[in-house]
């Protein structure tokens, strides 16, 4: 189970709240497809306990926002080059 959504999923059980597809995608802070949140949610409903079970989460965003940062600094770049020919 994807650890961020395994993450939401516990979070809206703490709070008495019914993980729904909708509800975990609320909770999430990254970007995760749509079958993975089903495929937790279905795994969750099969074995509520499973979730109890606390796992270390990675943080698999990470390196998509560093490599995120690296492409917005090099448009940047790029679009100060631009300015300063203009100049």
């Amino acid at each position: 189970m994807h650890p961020a959504v395994q993450k939401a999923i516990r979070t809206l059980v703490s709070e008495g709240k019914t993980p729904t597809v909708a509800t975990v995608k609320s909770k999430l802070t990254s970007s995760v497809p749509m079958p993975v949140i089903i495929a937790a949610l279905t795994s969750y409903k099969n074995a509520p306990d499973s979730i109890e079970h606390d796992v270390p989460e990675q943080d698999a965003s990470e390196p998509d926002a560093l490599s995120q940062l690296d492409r917005i600094e090099a448009k940047l770049d790029k679009l100060l080059a631009i300015l300063e020919e203009r100049k």
